[in-house]
């Protein structure tokens, strides 16, 4: 039986090119003459490279036509040891008439520990040499490959080169043994959209723990509905997968179902995109139980939709307790479990939001602001906090080095206090599911008074950046909330992006953070300052607006009228002088001696 791509050849010339599982080859005969002149005819009458496998009992055990560019090598072989070679030596021609091994070959040599492999160069009908490499000593675990010169199909050291595959045999159990498991895997990068965001992508897999060892940027208006790049496309990113020994291919851009099993089935490693990696970092990163709540929530909001069948396996009828009748598939029960699973999750979220503004109640009712830093991941948030308040955050130079929000307070320099609360990095391409989850936790950047925008000076992508971050804000309804600009790593900067209002800063070294304290105290003053309101009982509309619009923190009931405590901002001071008059209103003031406000 042939395999591979035998689409538009007759079925005459098919059935001839079987004929080759029936060729003769003698014992000590690496590759007889007759085989490899049949192999480049039908190579240059199909235009297609053909690929043999041969056991070492001299019977052809597999015959592949394969695309002009390769042929896929499948994983056979006859050994009980995994450290031994296969028994199997692979003989493949290359169309064009270059016998020389690609790189492709070589890696397949060593992950599928061939015998030997040879390739045969195919030209007008007739071989035009061959090259053949078997692997050697093993350094760290991986075989070294020796490769022959190239030769004339009729010149080739028959025995010379079976007794190599012998002493190929007994060289890959000698030398340096292999590391340890557990390392990282091998990671290749596929994008569409601009290098930044592939060295984005880059930084991510580094994160997760991954090495990444190639990638590849094609230019396309929009990703292809069945395999993202092209079937052609994904071809060419398979070999490179071969090549490099890859264990997991990642895309840019979130996939579908569909598009991941695809790609699978093509590239023959696993398949992970850009949401399902930052989705894994927040799982490592996660340390409070709200957090490991959020993130898993967020993962089955994105597994639940790519619940697909596999093969027989999701599509069996079950029954019995737990199932809603013997007609219900494997697949049903798998996604109604979810589905139950995310209904608690949510339930747990709610409870612990819940808490939350109980929390942010008693603040409100103690009359402290609270000022958020919000930022790009890894623009010095968590730095900037330590900074601030010795908080002791783990900051480091790594995407989402930081998860869990972190609430500590920061004495003014003007008197008084506010709460500085650390939120989790924004990114491009941040997935919903995430937002959605985490959505409890961003109501922290939600409901501050004041905004720190934090950004990272020295990255050529800080304008993309605050993009980002102003469109996670309007996501959240935060896009009108007073900002101030921290314009941070500036003392690696070669300029300093040009955002009016910008505070140049080095969180890490503390140049400019005493500014940018001065700065939020002005902000914070002119945003809420306390004053003592006497009301008139006939002016009640305006006590009500109050308590609308404003923060009240504290209310009398006296003979000309209420007396309210309140947070106002500069215009709404304005008003209540004009409403009121100027005697009815007063600014608390704040002993330095004792920290406590003064009544008016």
């Amino acid at each position: 039986m042939l395999y591979g791509n035998t689409q538009g050849i007759r079925d005459s010339l098919l059935a001839e090119i079987e004929t080759l599982y029936e060729t003769p080859i003698e014992e000590g005969e690496f590759a007889p003459v007759d085989l490899l002149e049949r192999l480049a005819r039908y190579t240059c009458l199909i235009n297609r490279e053909i690929s043999v496998y041969i056991s070492r009992s001299g019977e052809v055990l597999d015959v592949t036509i394969g695309g002009l560019e390769s042929v896929p090598l499948k994983d056979m072989h006859l050994r009980r040891n995994a450290r031994r070679l296969s028994m199997i030596r692979c003989i493949h021609t290359h169309p064009g008439g270059d016998a020389r091994l690609s790189d492709v070959d070589i890696s397949s040599l060593r992950t599928l520990r061939f015998d030997a492999m040879a390739a045969v160069g195919a030209r007008d009908g007739k071989p035009t040499g061959v090259q053949a490499a078997f692997l050697g000593e093993c350094k760290a675990g991986v075989p070294q490959e020796e490769v022959t010169d190239v030769v004339g199909a009729y010149r080739i050291p028959q025995r010379a080169w079976m007794e190599e595959i012998l002493r190929s045999d007994a060289r890959v159990l000698q030398g340096e043994p292999a590391p340890e498991a557990g390392g990282p895997e091998r990671a290749y990068l596929v994008g569409l959209d601009s290098e930044a965001s592939l060295q984005e992508l880059a930084r991510l897999a580094e994160t997760a723990g991954a090495k990444v060892v190639g990638s590849v940027l094609q230019r396309r208006a929009r990703a292809e509905g069945a395999t993202y790049v092209g079937s052609g496309k994904a071809e060419e990113i398979a070999l490179d997968c071969q090549a490099l020994d890859v264990d997991l291919a990642i895309f840019d851009d979130e996939l579908t179902g569909a598009q991941t099993r695809n790609l699978e089935n093509i590239l023959g490693v696993k398949v992970v995109d850009r949401t399902a990696l930052i989705l894994d970092i927040f799982a490592q990163r996660a340390q409070s139980r709200e957090g490991r709540l959020q993130v898993e929530l967020a993962q089955m909001n994105y597994q639940l939709p790519r619940l697909i069948g596999h093969g027989l396996s999701m599509s069996r009828l079950g029954g019995g307790i737990g199932t809603r009748g013997p007609g219900e598939t494997r697949l049903e029960v798998d996604r109604r479990r979810i589905r139950k699973r995310m209904t608690d999750l949510r339930r747990e979220i709610d409870d612990l939001r819940a808490q939350r503004s109980v929390r942010r109640a008693r603040r409100e009712r103690n009359a402290v602001p609270v000022v958020a830093l919000v930022g790009y991941t890894n623009a010095g948030k968590s730095t900037l906090l330590n900074r601030l308040t010795e908080a002791g955050v783990m900051a480091e130079d790594k995407l989402f080095a930081t998860l869990d929000p972190v609430t500590r307070s920061v004495r003014a320099p003007q008197g008084g206090e506010f709460l500085l609360v650390d939120t989790v990095g924004f990114i491009s391409k941040l997935p919903h599911a995430l937002v959605d989850a985490f959505r409890s936790t961003l109501e922290e950047a939600a409901l501050a008074d004041l905004l720190v925008v934090v950004s990272d000076a020295s990255s050529e992508q800080v304008y993309a950046q605050r993009d980002v971050v102003r469109d996670v804000l309007a996501s959240l309804g935060a896009q009108d909330k007073p900002v101030i600009d921290a314009l941070n790593k500036a003392d690696a900067a070669r300029q300093l992006p040009d955002i009016p209002g910008g505070i140049p800063i080095s969180a890490k070294r503390g140049d400019g953070v005493d500014a940018l304290l001065e700065a939020i105290s002005a902000q914070l003053l002119r945003l809420q300052r306390p004053v003592w309101l006497m009301v008139p009982y006939a002016r009640t509309t305006e006590l009500s607006r109050l308590h609308d619009e404003n923060r009240v923190l504290e209310e009398r009931y006296e003979a000309e009228g209420t007396r309210v405590r309140a947070l106002v901002d500069d215009e709404t001071l304005a008003r209540l002088v004009r409403a009121l008059g100027p005697d009815a209103v007063c600014e608390g003031v704040e002993s330095a001696q004792t920290g406590t406000e003064t009544e008016c």
